[in-house]
């Protein structure tokens, strides 16, 4: 070939490839997870990246592209089918994230929590457990155990995502995170991005602010991912992980603009989502309402072992009458023994 047909060739694949690029819904390595062990991290925002990530990884990097569809799951919360490792069943990752938040004692009221006290990776899997699992929302455990893994000083872990919302907005000054409108401020790594759910008038920051302003403890029904890349690769999207986000530990991808705030973001909900009308459905189109911004200069205390090197507790008190064979927890004396 000429050199001026090469040329040409070469002119050619640039366009080509910058049109790839721009596409949305295309698929580009250049961002999202790097891999990073959060043990060799250098900062508090890229520790918490690394946990988020490592989790993501362990349920097959499951995630919603950037036109808001689910583009790749595995396997799904309750199923007793390993994770990525090999040997966690994916029901045992969840009780995981709530032992490792240190919040299983607080829904220790719900039905079978008690028992998921018990269980390793080798146990039968307990149907009083399994139950509390599948009827218990686990994204706020979730996002706490990233943060009490990555060791976020001064965060509350909540089994509710409107408690550390709340707090953000409350303790602005001595806190880790400051509540932002995602609208107007940059997303960086370490970040938590929510959204309220449901049918709730709060459908915007400037409603969830004048919210939080006249609801000292009132419930919202929220969900927050954590931001793992925000355009570090400048590939113009921002990655966040989420727990219970279909299911699973889920990645969803959101654009970023030039100035690297979240552009076009689609707000609002799916409404009139159906086979007939594709366009309408979108798994990111929410009512995003607060970013969380982590504080820059956090302090990184010794990350808490990894729940692979935890002992499963057995609190003596704890017993069962009417036992479920293979589900670990003793069964109580006969009082009428001697």
């Amino acid at each position: 070939m000429h050199v001026r047909g090469l040329e040409a060739a070469f002119a050619s694949l640039a366009f080509a490839l910058g049109l790839w690029l721009a596409t949305p819904g295309t698929a580009w390595a250049g961002g999202g997870c790097r891999g990073e062990d959060p043990l060799q991290a250098r900062t508090l925002a890229a520790r918490v990246s690394a946990v988020a990530c490592r989790e993501n990884r362990l349920w097959y990097e499951a995630f919603i592209d950037i036109d808001g569809r689910l583009a790749s799951t595995t396997v799904a919360e309750m199923e007793a089918d390993a994770l990525s490792d090999g040997m966690t069943p994916a029901w045992k990752r969840v009780v995981d994230y709530w032992r490792g938040s240190g919040l299983l004692g607080a829904v220790a009221q719900r039905p079978g929590a008690s028992t998921c006290e018990y269980v390793t990776n080798d146990s039968y899997a307990s149907p009083n457990c399994r139950g509390f699992l599948i009827d218990t929302p686990w994204s706020a455990a979730f996002v706490s155990y990233v943060m009490i893994q990555s060791g976020v000083p001064g965060f509350a872990a909540s089994p509710s995502h409107i408690d550390y919302v709340r707090d953000a907005y409350r303790n602005q000054e001595h806190g880790p995170f400051r509540i932002a409108d995602p609208l107007s401020e940059t997303p960086a790594d370490g970040d938590l991005l929510c959204f309220t759910r449901g049918a709730s008038s709060v459908t915007d920051h400037a409603a969830l602010m004048t919210w939080l302003g006249t609801n000292g403890s009132g419930a919202l029904a929220m969900h927050c991912d954590i931001v793992v890349d925000a355009n570090g690769s400048g590939d113009g999207r921002a990655y966040l992980v989420g727990g219970n986000v279909l299911q699973a530990v889920t990645m969803r991808i959101l654009p970023i603009n030039h100035a690297g705030r979240f552009w076009n973001l689609p707000q609002g909900r799916s409404i009139g989502c159906r086979p007939s009308n594709p366009g309408a459905c979108s798994f990111n189109r929410q009512n995003w309402v607060a970013l969380l911004k982590l504080k820059p200069g956090l302090p990184m205390p010794t990350m808490p072992a990894s729940p692979r090197d935890w002992q499963p507790a057995a609190p003596q008190e704890q017993c069962c009458i009417h036992c479920v064979v293979g589900s670990g927890v003793p069964r109580c004396p006969n009082p009428a023994t001697p």
